[in-house]
């Protein structure tokens, strides 16, 4: 079977929703981040190297150039999100953020904005100017880098939040139809198969509606590959990562979507896992995997109430 047949995918979720296929085109808005420069802390996550994440070439461009850059290079689809992610995408003055948001709105062909973000980023302001759009009619998705829901961990990898942070700011952005897709990352130091069940059961029980899934990368540049070089840090083998990541997916709630199950990274900036730069491979065994030992919410272990989103505004 394919992977769209035993999970709840972004593609397959929105092909059904709008009855066509609809894409995200990523753009860079050339924003910062608050854990880099000093306003919330200094040296930036321990797994991060963000110019790895970064074209900067595309960056210097307007929005309306990248989204007819990225519109040109997608032929299969006649609707898309403007997806914000690189950096803090909301970490700006909120007059900034609107006029960059709406560049990218202003085309008839963009259905909704995806932002991608930190849970501590998220101010009044920012939050009520998402609210706005999606009382438009635009489909909002805050992407949140929660990463795990181990507070230990976080401050370990110099995250600078908490869950509870991260619990805060989920509960109100779905209270007002935001939806929310929550960023995790496995193979952590010190995490095992079990921490990771349990950051997946605490996201659940706060609610959300999406979720990507992250094998840990070990990239140039960052404060983990001095360990890595050391001897001091392992990456997740392509085994481990299916088998935890299957775990999780089983034991998701059909009606929540994975907009990510792998993600990948190239040469010479990916250190560790070589597996990662081939982007099928991790995705084709979880497949595998899924097909064999039961597809997403198979695994569930009681009763679950999903968590929709309350539509009545809660300040």
């Amino acid at each position: 079977m394919q992977l769209h047949e035993l999970v709840n995918t972004l593609g397959q979720d929105l092909q059904r929703r709008y009855g066509e296929k609809v894409h995200k085109l990523t753009l860079h808005g050339g924003f910062s981040c608050p854990n880099r420069d000093g306003t919330i802390g200094r040296g930036g996550c321990t797994f991060c190297n963000v110019s790895s994440f970064v074209d900067e070439n595309t960056q210097a461009q307007s929005i309306e150039m990248q989204l007819s850059d990225r519109s040109g290079e997608i032929k299969r689809a006649k609707k898309y999100f403007a997806y914000f992610q690189a950096y803090t995408n909301t970490f700006a003055e909120v007059q900034v953020l609107r006029n960059m948001y709406e560049q990218a709105l202003r085309s008839s062909d963009i259905v909704g904005l995806c932002v991608g973000t930190r849970p501590d980023c998220v101010p009044d302001a920012v939050m009520d100017l998402l609210i706005e759009y999606k009382q438009k009619g635009y489909e909002i998705w805050l992407e949140l880098g929660l990463q795990t829901a181990n507070n230990n961990t976080l401050k370990r990898i110099n995250r600078g939040h908490d869950f509870e942070c991260y619990a805060q700011i989920t509960k109100r952005a779905r209270a007002h139809g935001i939806k929310v897709c929550t960023h995790l990352i496995v193979g952590l130091p010190k995490e095992t198969k079990q921490d990771n069940i349990e950051t997946l059961k605490k996201v659940l029980d706060v609610g959300t509606d999406g979720i990507k899934l992250h094998g840990l990368h070990i990239v140039e540049g960052s404060t983990m590959a001095k360990a890595w070089k050391a001897g001091k840090l392992e990456a997740p083998s392509l085994e481990q990562y299916v088998d935890i990541a299957s775990t999780m997916i089983r034991m998701t709630p059909p009606d929540v979507v994975y907009h990510r199950v792998s993600s990948a990274a190239r040469r010479p900036t990916l250190l560790s896992p070589l597996w990662c730069e081939n982007r099928w491979l991790a995705m084709t065994e979880i497949g595998r995997t899924l097909d064999k030992e039961g597809a997403q919410g198979t695994l569930i272990e009681r009763p679950f109430i999903y968590s929709k989103p309350i539509l009545t505004p809660q300040l």
